[in-house]
């Protein structure tokens, strides 16, 4: 089938597993793409959207019990539940091979096994990788000719004997016995994504949906790629990467991870409210870093897409990503209008009078029932944003100056401070959190940790990660990015947001370019450097000099309550948590101590 005798001996060995009626090599060209649209749109799963309206554009819907990823059934087939880590779910390796084995046997008769060649990267970039997924989901074909570079490109990239990342999908519903198929196959009661880190594998059995089944995305991107970045020495992140240039035309990247409803792919295409300062996307998810010759960390958006959730998306939160959907989008799981166009919550303020919503039901404002899934997602390429930075397809990758950690915190946490050194940053992204709950004024809400928003997708153990971190700061000649903790969320005694967000954020992008410009001016702090109160161009905004002084606190009685937090958090991870970490700990504490002192 190629060049490559070993991808051949697998795709074989697969094929003998699976049994399907026939394989397709597939080459990832634009006819091939609209085959596959063509396949789901016979099979009653994809609809066209008015041409007019959202050219070259489908709206699916995916069955009810298949519409978001599965941390519950995502398991970490390590040799041993201690290096998968208390927050993965580990399984046995060959007790998951066994299982899946069973499963897999058999499970695309009556259809066609896909195999999908992908570059996570441009392709030959030496920070790029290659993976290989079968499927038996057009859906999927369709999806990765998208989210990657898929095609015969990346074939002759790997040669003979090049290294690739072996992924075997399946929705987990064979045709046999005459059974007719159904719109979106899956198979919801034997779900299994699973990832094997010692052989680079990933398997993924009974969903058709999102990184259930794009196998490039988070199973990829992060568990597997954190797994070698940490034994080959670099980073694989959940990180936008962004270009910020001032006034003066210099520029600068900055890497930021965020957990979920952080407002990540919203600053990765912010518009800036700052006169003359102006931001472009290189990333909205994902972020691949590897030091050059010259000791910089060179970062790649390992995608070709952008995979968002549709839901509060709209042109007063995020005007590029509506722009980038103008058409050649796929969307899932949102509501259909009568002009036969799409609509979610948000995109709007006001909803439309009738909808078709995304179980296929007739919706109006009256429903009790949101129109779109709260998963409700759009693929779409990243060519297409108008913010599109022109470096983000560089081989080389783009040098960052600067890493972002932020969570959701209504209390404690300072609009902005920079770690003092790259120990201390890899300690305030260890303990990055959101509040589950309202916090009552002056106290700290419910925690829910996010580490480097990471817990979700590290596919080793966390601690050991952060060990990582850490040894990747030790590297001899390394010019190491500065690390900044950001917190958008902060709230006043009434409970209101204090800071503006959106476009705002960019008078903080602003206070870190000057930082690593060596232009701005900081006071120290137990937790590092903050801006001083006339630090941050604060010029045009409703804000009292209170406000100011609360968004630029050090809130010692908060970070003195949040220890004991951090102290039970680390112990959960046993010995594996770094010396360094707990130093760091132990240092704020005391600074924090003296500090409290000195307030008396």
């Amino acid at each position: 089938m190629t060049q490559h005798e070993r991808l051949n001996q697998w795709i074989e060995q697969i094929k003998t597993l699976c049994q399907p009626d026939s394989i397709r090599l597939c080459d990832g060209s634009a006819e091939e793409y609209a085959e596959m649209m063509g396949l789901l749109e016979g099979a009653g799963v994809a609809k066209p959207l008015n041409s007019d309206l959202r050219p070259n554009s489908y709206l699916v819907r995916s069955d009810p019990a298949d519409v978001a990823r599965v941390e519950s059934r995502t398991f970490i087939c390590s040799d041993s539940p201690e290096e998968a880590g208390p927050t993965n779910n580990w399984s046995e390796p060959n007790q998951m091979r066994e299982t899946l084995n069973g499963l897999f046997e058999g499970c695309m008769r009556g259809r066609t096994m896909f195999v999908v060649p992908f570059s996570m990267g441009p392709v030959g970039s030496p920070i790029a990788h290659i993976g290989v997924e079968i499927s038996d989901s057009p859906y999927v074909v369709a999806s990765m000719h998208i989210m990657t570079r898929v095609g015969s490109a990346v074939i002759d990239e790997l040669g003979e004997d090049g290294a690739f990342v072996p992924c075997v999908h399946s929705v987990g519903k064979p045709l046999v016995d005459g059974a007719e198929d159904v719109p979106w196959p899956c198979n919801p009661e034997n779900l299994y994504i699973a990832h094997f880190p010692a052989s680079r594998e990933i398997w993924s059995f009974g969903s058709g949906y999102g990184g259930n089944a794009l196998l490039g995305k988070k199973c990829f991107a992060l568990r597997i790629a954190s797994t070698m970045a940490r034994d080959e020495g670099w980073l694989a992140e959940h990180m936008l990467i962004l270009k910020i240039t001032s006034p003066q035309g210099a520029h600068r990247y900055i890497a930021g991870a965020f957990p979920s409803a952080c407002g990540k792919t919203n600053l990765a295409m912010l518009i800036p409210s700052m006169p003359g300062w102006k931001v472009e996307t290189v990333g909205d998810d994902i972020c691949w870093m590897k030091f050059g010759d010259d000791g910089q960390l060179y970062a790649i958006n390992p995608e070709a897409g952008f995979f968002g959730v549709a839901p509060g998306t709209g042109m007063d939160t995020n005007p590029n990503a509506m722009l980038t959907l103008h058409g050649n989008c796929i969307f899932t799981n949102v509501g259909e209008t009568d002009e036969g166009d799409v609509w979610w919550e948000g995109m709007t303020s006001e909803p439309p009078d009738h909808l078709i919503d995304w179980r296929g039901n007739d919706w109006t404002p009256n429903n009790d029932t949101p129109a779109a899934h709260p998963n409700a997602r759009f693929t779409v390429s990243a060519a297409q944003c108008p913010a599109i930075a022109d470096e983000w397809e560089d081989l080389q990758g783009v040098p960052i100056s600067a890493i972002l950690f932020g969570g959701r915190r209504a209390t404690v946490v300072p609009l902005v401070n920079e770690a003092n050194s790259w120990n201390q940053g890899t300690f305030f992204g260890s303990i990055v959190a959101s509040e589950k709950t309202a916090a009552a004024s002056g106290s700290i809400g419910e925690l829910r940790r996010d580490p480097m928003a990471m817990l979700p997708f590290c596919g080793y153990n966390m601690a050991d990660y952060w060990q990582h971190w850490i040894t990747m700061g030790k590297q001899d000649g390394a010019k190491l990015p500065g690390i900044y903790y950001v917190n958008w969320f902060r709230k006043d005694h009434e409970g209101s947001f204090i800071w503006p967000g959106f476009g705002e954020n960019s008078r903080v992008l602003e206070w870190i370019f000057n930082r690593c410009e060596g232009t701005a001016e900081a006071v120290e702090t137990p937790i590092g450097r903050l801006p001083t109160l006339d630090g941050l161009d604060f010029s045009g905004l409703d804000l009292s000099q209170e406000e100011i002084a609360t968004l630029l606190k050090v809130d010692v009685e908060g970070w003195m309550s949040e220890i004991p937090l951090i102290e039970e958090y680390y112990k959960s991870f046993g010995d594996h948590v770094p010396s360094e970490l707990w130093q760091e700990l132990q240092l704020l504490k005391e600074q924090l101590e003296n500090a409290k002192v000195g307030v008396a």
